[in-house]
């Protein structure tokens, strides 16, 4: 895995995430942004790690997987370029709730969350506007877990 100096307001300004973001909450966040490089099957991090981080990812793709009772690691969801990566990170205790590994190589910017978490605090505006984004991400998660969910435990068809 190879790490070098991160994002910028332009770059993070550019994605889908962060569109309409007022350009010095962008500056702040790309100021705690690191890019990345990673191999396939690199593990992110495993359900029930520490959370510190959010990734951004720039390219390649991540599975998100949950340990399932009898079945293992199941894959609930598959998050393509431009997709966020994490939010445990916000939210206490700071454990993640999933794992998540590359499918392939991939390219991302790294956020520190306790650098993140303290520019929420200073700013509240910027604080809000990150809990709304990382929300809609959390509720976007929660279905696709449900609909795998459901897909791993349906009934089988049963003739008439």
């Amino acid at each position: 895995m190879e790490a070098t100096n991160g994002g910028t307001r332009e770059t993070l300004a550019e994605e889908r995430f962060f569109a309409g973001m007022p350009g010095r909450h962008l500056a702040a966040l790309a100021a705690t942004a690191t890019a990345m490089d990673v191999p396939a099957g690199h593990r992110f991090f495993e359900e029930g790690w520490a959370a510190g981080h959010f990734w951004l990812l720039r390219s390649g793709t991540v599975a998100l997987d949950l340990q399932v009772p009898g079945r293992g690691a199941v894959v609930v969801e598959t998050l393509p370029p431009s997709s966020v990566l994490g939010w445990s990170w916000m939210f206490p205790p700071h454990i993640w709730r999933f794992g998540a590994v590359s499918l392939g190589p991939v390219r991302a910017l790294r956020f520190e969350g306790a650098e993140v978490r303290e520019l929420c605090a200073a700013d509240l505006r910027l604080g809000y506007d990150l809990t709304l984004r990382f929300g809609a991400v959390l509720l976007d998660r929660l279905e696709a877990t449900r609909v795998r969910v459901l897909d791993l435990y349906a009934a089988p068809d049963r003739p008439a």
